[in-house]
C-alpha cells in the first residue's frame, strides 16, 4: 500500500493550524493530526474544525495521549470527528481495553503511542494482542533533542507486530523514506512541515521521498560535526531562546560585520596585556577551535594581527577576548573572526604568567575548555559541552518556528496577530 503522510499540527492557534493544514494537503499530506498542544489549547473544537474543513477527504487524527479514563476521551474525540485517536501505550491494560471498546463502539481506530515505553517491541506485541489498530513509534521532541532516533525503535518493533505502524520523531524527507523502507505504514511529520517557510513544498518533498521517487544519501558525521553544522545554521538569538533566554557575553562585540563562528573553546586566564599565554594557546588549539581569553583589562591588548594570522594558518576559527584587542584594521583585512570588549593600540609584554585550558570567566559567563562558543553580529553565546547537541537541536526548532512566522508576517499580519499575543498574555 502507498505509505501515508500524516501532518502533525503541533500548534496552539487554531486559525494558524487550519492554514498550515491546507498548505500541507496541497503538498500531498493524507492525514491531518490535531496535535496535543492544539487540543490542549482549543479543546474538541480543534477536531471539529479540522473535520469540517478537511474531513470529507482526509482522516482526522486526535493526538489525545490518553493515559486514564480511556473510554470517555476516545468518545469525545470520536464524536468531534476524529477517525483515529491515540492513547499512550504506557497506560494500564484496563485503560487500553476500555478505550478499545469505546473506539469500536464509535467506529474509530485506536493508535497506541509508545513514547517513553522502556521496552517498545515487547509492549507493542502486548498491545497488538489486546487489539489496538495501530502502533505509534514516537520519539518525543525532548528525546530528539538529546539524540534518540525513532528508526532504531522501528527496526525492532516491526519484527514484533503485524499491524500498521506509525512513526514520528523529527522526521525529514531522508529519514521518512528510511522509515518506510524499514516497514512504517504511516509517517508522521510535524516541525519539518509546519515550521517550514514553504509548507506545501516541504510536504511535497516528503511525499516524493516516501513514495520512493527520491534518492537519499546517508552521510556519516561525528557528533561534533553535527553540532557545528547546526550551530552554523542558527543565530545567537535562536540559541539564547533555546536556552530559556540565556544571556550572551556581556560587553563583548564583533570586530567587524558578518562574522559567524561555532567551535570548542581553548581558554586562557591572562594577566592584563601579557601576550605570552594567549599566543601560546594558538599552539594548543587546533582546527575548529575558538581561543577565549580573560585579559582583565580594556586598556592593554594581549592579541593582534600577527597572532590572528597564525590562527588562520592552523584553522583556528576565531578569538574572543574579555578585554582589549589591537591591530583592528589589519585583522579586518584578513577577516579573522574576533570579538573583544575594547580596541587599543598598545600591547603588554610576554611574561607568561597566565594559564591555558582552565575554567575562566569571560564577559560575565563561565567558560570551560571544550564548551561551545557561538558568535555572530549579535554577540557571543557559551553553550556547556554536555548540553551542546540538545541546545543546537532546540535552536534549530526556534529558527524553524521563526521562519514560519516570518512568512505569515510577509503575507500581511503583524507579529501580535500571528502569535495571537493578546490571547496568550499572562493573566
Amino acid at each position: 500500500m502507498k505509505p501515508i503522510l500524516q501532518v502533525a499540527l503541533d500548534e496552539v492557534e487554531l486559525i494558524r493550524a487550519v492554514e498550515i493544514a491546507r498548505e500541507a494537503i496541497a503538498g500531498g499530506a493524507d492525514y491531518v493530526e490535531a496535535g496535543t498542544p492544539l487540543i490542549k489549547s482549543e479543546g474538541m473544537n480543534a477536531i471539529r474544525t479540522l473535520k469540517a474543513e478537511f474531513g470529507d477527504d482526509h482522516v482526522i487524527v486526535a493526538d489525545m495521549k490518553t493515559m486514564d479514563t480511556g473510554a470517555i476521551e476516545i468518545e469525545m474525540a470520536a464524536k468531534a470527528g476524529a477517525g483515529i485517536v491515540t492513547i499512550l501505550g504506557a497506560s494500564h491494560d484496563s485503560t487500553i481495553q476500555d478505550a478499545l471498546r469505546s473506539a469500536q463502539r464509535y467506529g474509530v481506530r485506536l493508535s497506541a503511542d509508545l513514547i517513553n515505553v522502556p521496552h517498545p517491541a515487547k509492549r507493542a506485541a502486548q498491545l497488538q494482542g489486546i487489539g489496538v489498530d495501530i502502533i505509534g513509534i514516537h520519539v518525543g521532541i525532548d528525546q530528539q533533542m538529546v539524540g534518540q532516533d525513532p528508526l532504531e525503535v522501528l527496526k525492532v518493533t516491526r519484527e514484533a507486530v503485524s499491524i500498521p505502524i506509525a512513526v514520528a520523531g523529527g522526521l525529514d524527507a531522508r529519514s521518512a523514506a528510511s522509515a518506510v523502507a524499514l516497514g512504517a505504514d504511516i509517517v508522521i511529520v510535524g516541525g519539518n512541515i509546519i515550521r517550514s517557510k514553504d509548507v506545501t513544498e516541504a510536504s511535497r518533498a516528503i511525499r516524493t521521498a516516501i513514495d520512493g521517487r527520491a534518492t537519499t544519501t546517508m552521510i556519516s558525521k561525528s557528533r561534533d560535526e553535527e553540532i557545528r553544522e547546526l550551530f552554523m545554521q542558527v543565530s545567537t538569538p535562536n540559541i539564547s531562546d533555546a536556552m530559556h533566554r540565556a544571556p550572551a557575553m556581556r560587553d563583548i562585540k564583533p570586530l567587524f560585520e558578518n562574522i559567524k563562528i561555532a567551535g570548542k573553546a581553548v581558554t586562557v586566564q591572562n594577566f592584563p596585556g601579557d601576550w605570552a599565554r594567549p599566543v601560546e594557546a594558538s599552539d594548543v588549539a587546533g582546527p575548529g577551535n575558538v581561543i577565549v581569553i580573560c585579559n582583565n583589562s580594556n586598556y592593554v591588548a594581549p592579541w593582534g594581527e600577527l597572532a590572528s594570522r597564525g590562527c588562520v594558518q592552523k584553522g583556528i576559527i576565531g578569538v574572543v577576548i574579555d578585554g582589549a584587542i589591537r591591530d583592528v584594521d589589519d585583522i579586518r583585512k584578513i577577516k579573522f573572526p574576533a570579538f573583544a570588549s575594547a580596541h587599543v593600540p598598545n600591547a603588554g609584554d610576554p611574561k607568561g604568567m597566565g594559564e591555558i585550558n582552565t575554567e575562566i570567566t569571560c564577559g560575565g559567563l563561565t567558560v570551560r575548555p571544550e564548551d561551545w562558543i557561538v558568535g555572530d553580529d549579535n554577540g557571543v553565546m557559551v553553550i556547556p559541552k554536555e548540553q551542546a547537541y540538545e541546545v543546537a537541536r532546540r535552536a534549530m526548532e526556534v529558527r524553524k518556528n521563526e521562519d514560519r512566522v516570518r512568512v505569515e508576517i510577509e503575507r500581511g499580519k503583524t507579529l501580535a496577530q500571528v502569535v495571537d499575543l493578546y490571547k496568550w498574555e499572562k493573566k
